[in-house]
């Protein structure tokens, strides 16, 4: 069994900065991507940014330039740094992981619980 543990979401006035972390635990063998999604009332969950395990990145093009995704391994950790924020970030943010267990080996998606970013104007 996998589970994701977000931090570090809250409310924050525009242009301000937050850093969400998402921690993996259990029977963990590798993780390969990683990446942060967020979903706001009324749509559709999407796509903020990913890492692959070699480092490398991919934004969503209305946070580039603001937003940074990084990465642990050793920790099973990613991280989103966010600066510059807007009223329209505003959304529950999730991380998610594709994780192959000791036990299954291969590659699965995991999901945190999520955590919400409000951003005031």
């Amino acid at each position: 069994h996998v589970q994701l543990v977000e931090s570090g979401g809250g409310l924050v006035q525009a242009g301000g900065s937050l850093r969400l972390s998402c921690a993996a635990s259990g029977s963990i063998a590798r993780i390969n991507n990683m990446g942060w999604y967020r979903q706001a009332p009324g749509k559709q969950r999407e796509l903020v940014a990913t890492i692959t395990r070699t480092g490398s990145t991919n934004y969503e093009d209305s946070v580039k330039g603001r937003f940074t995704i990084s990465r642990d391994s050793a920790k099973n950790a990613v991280y989103l740094q966010m600066n510059s924020l807007k009223p329209e970030d505003t959304a529950a943010y999730y991380c998610s992981m594709a994780v192959a267990t000791t036990d299954i080996p291969y590659w699965r998606d995991y999901w945190g619980q999520g955590t919400q970013v409000t951003v005031s104007s």
